[in-house]
């Protein structure tokens, strides 16, 4: 199995390469937790190079990342329906073999434990078919939901990065949490259900 294209399942949570055909989805779970992810979300601070407008502009340019081997642009399914998105970004090959983590969901599937096994189930597949050596996720002091992401799966905290991210509106401090490979030789599939 290479590490890209994947398709990766786990109980009712599935994820797969983002698609053009999850469009409808994609947007209307948007619109629907437009409030809810703002605060989390990332802008484009002054002066920066515009976003993407559109979603198919959106999955162009990430399967584009993905043939360079650059981002891995997962969509979150829950029993066939899509349910969110898990990138895997920044993906340092070389003496490094590092890559970043985000993630968001719709709030209608919050506080059922998907996260964290979407979590889980990339980080296993990132050690085992990328040979990455360490997954960061970097979250807003304030981001709760995303905390208790990191929390259940024990990554530990290894810094603090002071205006890190434009997100809503503004540079953002980001606590730094990250995992290697290491420290969950079992895989973070069995860390999470063991």
């Amino acid at each position: 199995m290479t590490a890209w294209p994947a398709r990766i399942v786990s109980g009712e949570v599935t994820l797969r390469p983002l698609a053009r055909s999850d469009r409808a989805a994609w947007r209307e779970i948007r619109r629907r937790n437009a409030a809810w992810l703002a605060p989390w979300d990332a802008t484009v601070p002054p002066g920066g190079s515009p976003r993407a407008t559109s979603f198919g502009v959106l999955v162009r340019r990430l399967q584009r990342m993905a043939r360079q081997g650059t981002t891995f642009p997962f969509a979150i399914e829950v029993e066939g329906r899509f349910v969110g998105q898990l990138t895997v970004s920044n993906i340092v090959r070389g003496s490094a073999q590092f890559a970043s983590m985000g993630y968001w969901l719709d709030q209608a599937y919050a506080g059922r434990g998907i996260m964290p096994r979407a979590v889980a189930m990339a980080i296993d597949h990132c050690f085992a078919r990328a040979g990455l050596h360490r997954i960061e996720i970097c979250i807003r002091p304030e981001n709760t939901n995303s905390l208790r992401v990191v929390e259940k799966l024990g990554l530990h905290e290894v810094g603090l990065a002071p205006r890190f991210l434009h997100i809503d509106g503004a540079w953002r401090d980001h606590r730094i949490f990250a995992v290697t490979v290491e420290e969950c030789p079992r895989g973070m599939l069995a860390r999470l259900d063991g």
